[in-house]
C-alpha cells in the first residue's frame, strides 16, 4: 500500500542524507518506524489487558508456592 506524507523540505532533506548514510532509504525509515510504534502500542495493550485480567481474576496460588 502506498501513502503520501508530507514534511518539511529540511526535515526530507535531512532523513534522506541520514538514510544514506545509514545505507537504507527514507521510505524504510517510515516502515521499520512504523513498525516499531505499533508494537509498542501492542505491547502496552498487552500489558494492561494483563493486567486488567490478574487484578479480576479470582485465581489462588497453591499453598506450597514460592
Amino acid at each position: 500500500m502506498n501513502i503520501t506524507l508530507s514534511a518539511d523540505k529540511n526535515l526530507i532533506d535531512n532523513s534522506r542524507i541520514y538514510a544514506e548514510k545509514h545505507n537504507t532509504t527514507l521510505n524504510n525509515l517510515v516502515r521499520e518506524y512504523l513498525k516499531s510504534v505499533t508494537n509498542e502500542i501492542s505491547i502496552e495493550a498487552s500489558a494492561l489487558e494483563f493486567e486488567k485480567l490478574a487484578r479480576d481474576s479470582g485465581g489462588e496460588s497453591s499453598t506450597d508456592y514460592k
